[in-house]
């Protein structure tokens, strides 16, 4: 690697002269900035700019940690997160959990090694203790995304789970459906549990009674939603839902292979609305009704936040930002049939 001692000898000048040309060329005649210049050029020396920022105490990084990349909604948070940094000069460190706590306490760790100026994450279920840990060795800004951990002074921008869970639940109850079926995420998530309580208001609002043979747990996963939709779709005839809300996408991937493994048929035989949007959804036949939710718009307001709150320099008490969700009515849904 090439060092600034290495452009001092070429251009005959001392370390503290090639410093000040190339950070303060003010500082500097004109033609000994010239030939420290020409001298860089030759060598190919390029700056740390990591270690001039931390002298600086900038590093200009920013961390970013998401549960699922495969999942597109996790890809799209990520991609609008990068692009709102990158408009602002940071580069962000992206890590993916996997659902895993101690994977997400490893790349914490690691991550403070690089010196971030700020944290974003989309937290799992142990998060509120590895954040604890984190801001005891020393304070940075953090922003949770799409879900939250309840750490205190921690900032998080969502979306309107309940109310949109609601609108989807409603919508079936609006075809006439009475036996309606979820397919949940991790209990101890924020956004299973905001979730299911949209499920449950719908029903209490329309008086069906709930009934929890109808909840089964997917667990977040494609292969969890197969397994729960087959768990509700085998109960007894007069038991069995007509309909299925389904948390989330990858779990509603898992749902749709688990009917079509029963031979049923969508919507005439069960309708199945979805919690997340996908090209996918849009493409397969019949296109899926959804809860669409503005993944990009999520990781993009909350990298705004986090500049803003470092260029504040202070702390901000923590606060909660909700983005609206919308229902895309497709043709996944129908009225019930009547045997």
């Amino acid at each position: 690697m090439i060092k600034i001692a290495d452009v001092a000898r070429a251009a005959q000048v001392s370390p503290s002269t090639v410093s000040r040309a190339l950070t303060k060329p003010d500082l500097v005649a004109p033609e000994t900035r010239e030939r420290v210049l020409q001298a860089a050029r030759q060598l190919g020396y390029q700056p740390n700019k990591l270690a001039r920022g931390l002298r600086k105490q900038q590093s200009r990084l920013l961390g970013l940690i998401v549960s699922d990349i495969l999942a597109p909604f996790h890809a799209t948070l990520a991609k609008g997160v990068q692009d709102a940094a990158e408009k602002h000069g940071y580069m962000v460190f992206l890590f993916n959990s996997d659902e895993q706590p101690e994977k997400e306490a490893r790349y914490l760790q690691e991550l403070q090694s690089h010196w971030p100026e700020g944290l974003l994450i989309v937290p799992t279920a142990k998060t509120r203790q590895h954040l604890r840990n984190l801001r005891s060795a020393g304070s940075m800004p953090i922003i949770e995304l799409d879900r939250t951990s309840g750490t205190p002074g921690v900032h998080a921008v969502l979306v309107e789970n309940v109310l949109g869970a609601r609108e989807a639940v409603e919508h079936l109850i609006s075809l006439g459906h009475r036996r309606i079926g979820m397919v949940t995420g991790e209990p101890v998530i924020t956004t299973a549990q905001e979730r299911l309580e949209g499920y449950r208001q719908a029903l209490k609002a329309a008086g069906i009674a709930l009934d929890e043979r109808l909840v089964a747990n997917g667990y977040h996963k494609e292969e969890g939603g197969y397994a729960a939709t087959l768990q509700l779709l085998r109960l007894p005839a007069p038991e069995r839902p007509t309909a299925l809300f389904v948390g989330n996408s990858e779990m509603a991937a898992g749902a749709v292979q688990a009917i079509r493994d029963l031979g049923l048929r969508i919507p005439e035989d069960i309708s199945l609305v979805s919690f997340d949007d996908t090209r996918w959804a849009q493409l397969m036949e019949p296109a899926l009704t959804v809860v669409a939710q503005p993944a990009y718009e999520i990781g993009y307001l909350a990298c705004e936040t986090l500049v803003s709150l470092l260029r504040q320099k202070a702390p901000a008490e923590g606060r909660i930002l909700r983005l609206k969700t919308r229902l895309l009515i497709r043709h996944s849904t129908a009225r019930p049939r009547e045997d």
